[in-house]
């Protein structure tokens, strides 16, 4: 008797839809496009047109989706392993591989193109070239090789606000660069958050993420250093970009709050109080930062332009 062979059913064309918009991790980019915003107003000293920001966003979102894209392709082997990937549209089998090169490849170049015709062509290579950065440094070469994957790798998620601030002036200047190393700085101990929760997982895979390498008490010391190299950062910044008294205090508070959730992880660290709860906490809390930190400096920016008109 012959066994039936049972065909694989057909993906959905809303199913299919789904795996590539997936594929550009979209969480991920909502994060980047809250920092680019901000930076054109401070940029500008007040709003940039409306299409000017609706273009980089458009722009900055293809390239940002093509880097994402690629990075599924590469860690495809390790997503099957992790448990917080498995659901991944190339894991699945939603998206094929060359189906995934293709998108990725196909929406990266829309990104430069975009940029270069409707924005400028400083802000279209800054877009690729945070995508060449994030694929071939980070993934290809730091991510299976080294601790401090992330922390040289995190430029690729820092380049946006220069993204924004090209786009506005069509040049760079010390504000950007600051707020780059903001973004690069706040990186490390965002994501080594996130990986104490999921150590087991990078462990899994192979991937040295700290939190592997390290024990927690010497992960969250230096993710309390990076905390206090940020807080002084992010208070440098003021000055430099002449942003006034609503910037200042909001950073301050931002900062301490930071600060101390850091010193209380590490603290638990050191008394052997292995706490994912405190990692977790401080991981979301470190998105609340980045983003009211950069709301802050656009609202400091417009509220002043509105009290000087008055």
């Amino acid at each position: 008797m012959v066994s039936e062979v049972t065909a694989p059913s057909p993906v959905s064309l809303s199913t299919k839809v789904g795996g590539y918009v997936a594929l550009t991790k979209p969480r991920i980019i909502e994060l980047l496009l809250v920092t680019t915003v901000p930076t054109m107003v401070v940029a500008k000293g007040g709003w940039p047109s409306l299409a000017l920001v609706i273009w980089t966003l458009i722009g900055g979102t293809l390239a940002a989706g093509g880097a994402n894209a690629f990075n599924m392709v590469i860690d495809r082997d390790i997503d099957k392993i992790m448990k917080r990937t498995q659901k991944r549209p190339l894991v699945t089998g939603v998206i094929s591989v060359p189906g995934a090169v293709i998108f990725a490849s196909a929406i990266e170049v829309l990104a430069f193109v975009e940029l270069w015709l409707l924005v400028n062509l400083l802000s279209a290579i800054l877009a690729v070239a945070a995508t060449a950065f994030y694929v071939f440094v980070y993934t290809l070469w730091l991510k299976r090789r080294s601790s401090q994957n992330i922390v040289i790798g995190g430029a690729a998620g820092a380049v946006p606000v220069l993204v924004g601030w090209a786009a506005v002036t069509n040049s760079l200047s010390w504000t950007p660069v600051l707020m780059f190393a903001i973004i690069f700085i706040w990186t490390p101990p965002h994501f080594w958050a996130l990986a104490v929760r999921y150590r087991d997982d990078y462990e899994a895979a192979d991937v040295p993420m700290l939190p592997v390498v390290a024990s927690l008490e010497r992960t969250s010391l230096e993710m309390l250093v990076y905390s206090l190299v940020l807080a002084a950062t992010a208070m440098l910044l003021g000055p430099v970009a002449h942003l006034g008294l609503i910037y200042a205090i909001l950073a301050l508070l931002l900062n301490v709050a930071f600060i101390a959730m850091s010193a209380q992880l590490y603290i638990k660290a050191r008394r052997g109080e292995a706490d994912v709860a405190a990692a977790m906490k401080l991981f979301h809390f470190s998105i609340t930062y980045l983003t009211l930190l950069f709301v802050g400096m656009a609202a400091d920016v417009l509220i002043r332009n509105l009290v000087n008109s008055h």
